[in-house]
């Protein structure tokens, strides 16, 4: 049984609805301040360890796009949820026994950096369902404990994969150092977005930014982010 299902969870719908509202009203916000059109930036709800219940509440909240990390945890998720019209995102690390149930049971995937993984999700996913949009996971600062190409890896990486069935090759993506200085967050942010447009000086037209989490959202959003991926913001400390 998964961490979800043993959790106790007096599930508080009040302060879930008043999260909810901060955040859209945090988007909108940075939004403004950075010149751009409302509603320009997609909130993708990371719901990590956070019940299905949780879930729900939020999706009748209004909220659509929900993000998972772990690919059990998200099908058991899926299956309790089905009644709801909900766009599953894939954000964790992939591994390659799990790319099957990735290229079915989600519309989006924001972590790939290997060649092996694309592959496996273009040959399975079903040519039925529409393509599967994909962001490739950018290590901009070389950590060793993240995944991620290198930046001088990333044309490269996306010339081999743009041509592969049934996948559609959307953007980037990044989870940065921790910094709580926004000088520096937007610097790492300004970066990825760079490296899109040299990307596409190239002959591409990635669309997508997937950067940005709660501490760093508005500093994601003034850089170009069109999709911020936040959690603790809205469900509050993840269960442990």
């Amino acid at each position: 049984m998964s961490k979800f299902c043993l959790e106790k969870i007096t599930l508080n719908t009040s302060n879930l609805a008043k999260n909810y509202e901060s955040v859209t009203n945090q988007i909108l916000a940075a939004e403004t301040a950075a010149g751009r059109p409302p509603n320009s930036v997609q909130l993708v709800a990371v719901s990590k360890l956070h019940s299905p219940d949780s879930i729900r509440a939020l999706a009748n909240l209004g909220q659509n796009i929900f993000a998972e990390n772990f690919v059990q945890e998200a099908l058991e998720k899926q299956k309790l949820l089905a009644d709801l019209n909900i766009e599953w995102h894939f954000i964790g690390r992939i591994q390659s026994n799990k790319t099957k149930e990735i290229a079915n049971r989600f519309s989006w995937v924001h972590s790939v950096d290997r060649l092996k993984i694309a592959n496996r999700i273009a040959d399975q996913r079903d040519p039925a369902l529409p393509p599967m949009n994909l962001c490739v996971q950018i290590n901009l600062q070389q950590e060793q404990s993240k995944s991620g190409i290198p930046a001088e890896e990333a044309y490269s990486f996306i010339e081999q994969i743009s041509s592969l069935p049934t996948i559609s090759v959307r953007g980037l993506m990044i989870i940065p150092e921790p910094e709580s200085n926004s000088d520096k967050q937007r610097a790492v942010f300004a970066q990825l977005r760079g490296l899109r447009d040299e990307i596409n000086n190239q002959g591409f037209s990635l669309d997508t930014l997937s950067m940005g989490m709660t501490a760093d959202m508005e500093a994601a959003i003034a850089e170009g982010a069109t999709h911020v991926r936040i959690g603790t913001a809205l469900f509050g400390p993840r269960p442990t």
